[in-house]
């Protein structure tokens, strides 16, 4: 109810001693009798403070009474008449000062029946807006299982409430509404990783934002259209969660209040269970992502079943695709790391993303460019998080256990810059692993085979420890007396054994190009 409303009410014959039009279109919440010096621990906001005045002895007391009511926020104080057979002059003067309006209470009415009339009317209009709220629920519940999306909830909401409503991704990506100019985009997305408190406001209109918002004549409406919020962001899920990993709902404008602010909670709930089915689907195919990249990375390019599994989790295996590798610093992010990839991969189609090896693998379609953006866009919600990438080309079947070897390798790139997030793109690795990664599996298998079938055979045979001398020795530079601290082992039975590798190789390590087709097939393998 409003305070015009008991205002007005005939039969109280309640009279305004302070307050203007506004003052009396203020909401009263509930009703407060007291006549404490000092309510104020008491009072919440936008109640109406009902007092016989017992507490003032003097004017220093009508001014911390009703301080104390402003500062509180309440809606009106209601001043009893019957012991001063009127209003003292201080009391009327109090509330004008500190601007809480002033209604006077005549000695033949009482305090019940003033407080009988809040109490109803307060529980009905409460009541009428749990029906309403409930009518809501039910239409929105309805249509969600009429099958209606959540773009289209998202817009019934907003042509209810007034204002257009978006549901959103911590990378961005944009579940329901309209889309966003990415300066704005962004600013949502900041706000929501990095606010205090949700819900909370973005920036507020620029010159160019109140130019499409309309031109409201005079300075004072500028002025006012200047400090609105561009729009206000609410948390899907629960408070507990990271939100890097979450979605959240934005409403273009302040934030609402009354019915607009349940029917946004609404939206918010709905979105939810959304989010909820969509991350069942995600589990149910979890699987099969994992089995593809666990294919990939058994080098099974030129196997059957790798096409089977990239067509079974929604890839086109005749396509290119690049592949992404994750991982947050620190043991058991793998999950942490997986949910954030699935949210940026999905802004480039359907994602395959699992886990190999305590870091988030996927594999996505189009432009690793996007990815990029997206991932750009959750820097400021890692604090004290780090999150490092890496990118390959797009690839074929064929060679997407090349590219999982690119990927990796740019992560660990990534891996040694600071910051939060480093992206690391396949653009940025110059070494072997790009010339590896764009030779099919099976070519890159077979030219490994060739170059080291003979030493393998030999170390199965005699357990001679030649392959992890040859390594040892190529990671040394060539290096007799290195390789043999490495190995804990003295220098001729280092050199007796890369002897043994040049014969059954025939190849010399002291050759370059020899040491270059060794080399490579060491890491082809």
């Amino acid at each position: 109810m409003l305070l015009r409303d008991l205002v007005g009410r005939a039969d109280l014959r309640l009279r305004l001693l302070h307050g203007d039009e506004a003052a009396l279109d203020r909401p009263v919440r509930w009703v407060y009798t007291t006549d404490l010096p000092d309510p104020g621990r008491y009072l919440s906001g936008g109640e109406l403070v009902i007092s016989g005045l017992v507490f003032r002895t003097s004017e220093a007391d009508t001014e911390r009474f009703v301080a104390a009511l402003a500062k509180a926020g309440v809606a009106a104080f209601a001043a009893g008449a019957a012991v001063f057979h009127g209003i003292p002059d201080d009391v009327v003067e109090a509330c004008r000062r500190h601007d809480v309006p002033l209604v006077e209470v005549p000695e033949e009415v009482s305090f019940g029946a003033v407080t009988e009339y809040v109490v109803g009317s307060v529980t009905a209009a409460r009541g009428e807006r749990l029906a309403v709220s409930l009518g809501r629920q039910r239409q929105l519940l309805a249509a969600v299982a009429g099958g209606a999306g959540l773009d289209e909830l998202a817009a019934r909401v907003g042509a209810e409430i007034g204002r257009t409503c978006r549901v959103l991704s911590a990378t961005g990506r944009l579940l329901a509404g309209g889309p966003l100019p990415e300066r704005e985009l962004g600013e949502a997305v900041r706000t929501f990783l990095t606010a205090e408190r949700l819900p909370a406001a973005t920036g507020h209109a620029s010159d160019g934002a109140r130019g499409q918002r309309g031109n409201p004549a005079g300075a004072e409406a500028g002025a006012a259209q200047r400090a609105e919020p561009v729009r206000t962001v609410f948390p899907v899920g629960p408070s507990s969660e990271l939100r890097a990993t979450s979605w959240f709902v934005a409403v273009d404008g302040p934030p609402p209040e009354g019915d607009r602010a349940e029917a946004v909670g609404e939206l918010v709930a709905v979105a939810a269970l959304d989010r909820a089915r969509r991350g069942e689907g995600l589990r149910v195919a979890r699987d099969i992502a994992d089995d593809a990249i666990a294919l990939v990375a058994e080098g099974a390019g030129e196997r059957p079943e790798l096409p089977v599994r990239l067509r079974q989790a929604g890839l086109d295996p005749s396509a290119a695709h690049a592949v992404v590798v994750a991982a947050f610093e620190g043991r058991g992010r793998a999950e942490t790391a997986r949910s954030v990839l699935v949210d940026a991969a999905a802004h480039l189609g359907p994602p395959v993303v699992g886990t190999l090896e305590g870091h988030a693998v996927a594999l996505v379609p189009g432009d690793p460019a996007l990815l990029d953006r997206a991932l750009a866009r959750i820097a400021p919600g890692l604090s004290g998080e780090r999150l490092t990438v890496g990118v390959s080309r797009p690839a074929f079947a064929a060679a997407l256990a090349g590219a999982l070897q690119e990927a990796q390798h740019a992560r660990s790139l990534a891996a040694q810059r600071p910051g939060p997030l480093q992206v690391v793109t396949a653009t940025e690795v110059t070494s072997h692993v790009a010339l590896l990664a764009a030779v099919p599996d099976e070519i890159r298998r077979t030219f490994a085979d060739r170059v080291l079938a003979p030493v393998l055979a030999y170390d199965t045979r005699n357990d001679a420890g030649l392959l992890e001398t040859l390594e040892a020795f190529l990671d040394c530079s060539g290096s007799w007396s290195r390789a043999a601290e490495r190995l804990h082992l003295h220098v001729n039975t280092v050199r007796y054994r890369i002897g043994r590798v040049e014969e059954l190789t025939g190849r010399s390590l002291a050759h370059f190009p020899d040491r270059v087709d060794v080399f490579l097939a060491l890491k082809s393998r």
